[in-house]
Formats: C-alpha cells, sequence, structure tokens
C-alpha cells in the first residue's frame, strides 16, 4: 500500500509573537516494512529551517526558528510512504515473558533500537506499582510474548474509554489510569509503565492511521490525528512488534511510524517555545490517503 500523509498544524496568536523555536520530529523514519519518498516541509512566511539531526531515539528532529513578528505559524509535513507489513501473530514458538526479561538484561546493544534502553523508568513513564499489579495479570512468566502484549492491549481497549477532554499532553500515567479515561497517549504510556515494570522493554511509538478503512473493516480509533501506540522487543528473532492498545491490536500496513521514543516526550510531532504574549490556539489536520 502506498500512502500520501498531510499533517498541518497552524498556531494562531492573540498578540504578535517576537521569536518561536520549535523541534519538529514530522520526517518518518525508516522502519521494517515501510519506506518513506519525498518527505518535505512547508512553512509560512517568516519561519526558516536551522538544521536536522537525529533525535537521541529512533527519529528525525528538524529545529525550525521564526524571527519575525507573526501572529499565525503555518507547519504542514507532506510525505509519501510504503507500507508492506503483515500484521503480526502469535506462535508456539514465541519466547516467554521470562526469556525475554533474562535476555534484555543481558543485552549490549545501546544503539537507537537496543531493548536495554527501554526497560527503564523514564521522565513521563515512571514506575507504579498499581499500574504493575494491574498489567501483570496478563504477564505470566511463561506465558508467550506476543500473546500476553495481545492481551494486555486488548484489556485496556476493554477498560478504559477514549475520551478527549480527560487528559491533557502532560497528564501523568497513573491519573490516567486512576480515571479509566483518556486518548491514545495515555494508552500506551500506561501500557508501557506496566511492561517495564515487570522488567520487559517497551517504547513508546509515534506515528499515523490510515484514514479510510479497507472495505468491511472498522474505522480506527485515532485516525484523523497523529497516533500512538507500543513496541515490544520480541526476542531476536521477531524483533520490534507494535500493539495499539487503542484499538486492540497488533501493528500491521495501516500503521506508520514516525519515530521510536522512551515517552512522548522524545518523540513529540512538534514542541518549543515562543516569546509574546499568552494567548494561542492550535488547529491540527491530518490525513492519510491510500493511493495508487
Amino acid at each position: 500500500m502506498r500512502y500520501k500523509v498531510s499533517h498541518r498544524t497552524r498556531f494562531r496568536y492573540a498578540h504578535p509573537v517576537a521569536f518561536a523555536r520549535c523541534n519538529l520530529r514530522l520526517q518518518p523514519v525508516e522502519w521494517s516494512g515501510q519506506t518513506v519518498h519525498d518527505h518535505r516541509l512547508q512553512l509560512s512566511a517568516g519561519a526558516r529551517i536551522v538544521g536536522t539531526k537525529p533525535i537521541g531515539y529512533l527519529g528525525h528532529v528538524t529545529r525550525m526558528v521564526v524571527d519575525k513578528p507573526s501572529r499565525e505559524i503555518v507547519i504542514e509535513s507532506i510525505f509519501r510512504i510504503d507500507v508492506d507489513r503483515p500484521t503480526p501473530e502469535p506462535r508456539t514458538d514465541d519466547p516467554t515473558i521470562a526469556e525475554i526479561a533474562a535476555l534484555v538484561r543481558a543485552s549490549t546493544d545501546l544503539g537507537p533500537e537496543g531493548p536495554a534502553n527501554y526497560i527503564y523508568p523514564s521522565p513521563s513513564i515512571p514506575l507504579d506499582p498499581e499500574i504493575t499489579a494491574w498489567c501483570a495479570e496478563d504477564l505470566a512468566a511463561d506465558r508467550g510474548i506476543v500473546e500476553a502484549g495481545l492481551a494486555l492491549a486488548t484489556r485496556i481497549h476493554a477498560n478504559f474509554t477514549y475520551d478527549g477532554s480527560a487528559t491533557a499532553v502532560d497528564t501523568a500515567p497513573i491519573e490516567a489510569f486512576e480515571k479509566r479515561h483518556g486518548v491514545c497517549q495515555d494508552f500506551a504510556q500506561i501500557m508501557i509503565a506496566g511492561l517495564r515494570g515487570v522488567g520487559l522493554p517497551a517504547a513508546y511509538v509515534s506515528g499515523y492511521l490510515r484514514t479510510i478503512p479497507p472495505p468491511g473493516k472498522t474505522r480506527l480509533v485515532g485516525a484523523d490525528a497523529t497516533h500512538a501506540w507500543v513496541v515490544i522487543w520480541c526476542g531476536p528473532a521477531r524483533g520490534w512488534i507494535g500493539f495499539d492498545p487503542t484499538n486492540a491490536c497488533l501493528v500491521g500496513s495501516d500503521h506508520i511510524v514516525t519515530a521510536m521514543g522512551r515517552d512522548y516526550a522524545d518523540v513529540a510531532p512538534i514542541d518549543g517555545v515562543f516569546t509574546g504574549q499568552d494567548g494561542q490556539k492550535i488547529d491540527v489536520a491530518v490525513d492519510v490517503e491510500p493511493i495508487d
């Protein structure tokens, strides 16, 4: 499947902004089963690119500055991407939870995809005994890692309500866990906290979902915005496999990976600072269009 992806963010300010500096993590990575074509950024007048480099984990960051007074900043990321990623399934020969925990403790790979980077608490995902205990019900030591990961994602989907007004970008996982309400970011971070709590390598992925589902399939939740899900390192043979707790599914060709990190802060599509008075409104429009 080939997709054309458009992600447009518009910042509007009540008063002119004197200066702004933003980190843009909008260029998708090369990931198993996907190939990126002709990514480009379109910026409003007064905005300019001052540098591009890899992030500390798996992704790219572009530094943008606006140094002319402006009441509006528009950032649009446009790219085409081929996705050929069969949806994985649990197998009888999958490593167990206990085997994965032992393998990651012995790992010396500290590269961007090294599993040892993703077993510790991170700034936005601290460990919490209540979350760990709840998630551990699906994570018996002798259970296959893929089967267990899917079971946990499915239980989060069944027990939590998707509610865009319940949480904010800086809501702690335990707060969303106690509310049993939230969005894809919350569900992913709860699942990651539980997995890391039992010693498993789990990372946060930012990306996109196919907007229009194939005939006969239901539309996935979160398709009109950036989306977030979890990847678990499932051993040397299977590598990183994606689990989407918002939609209770394994990740296949409907998902497009932009970046992978420890938590949202590592892979936020846009963050930064501006100097000016209070009064900001943000509008985001995302379209993931299948093309021939």
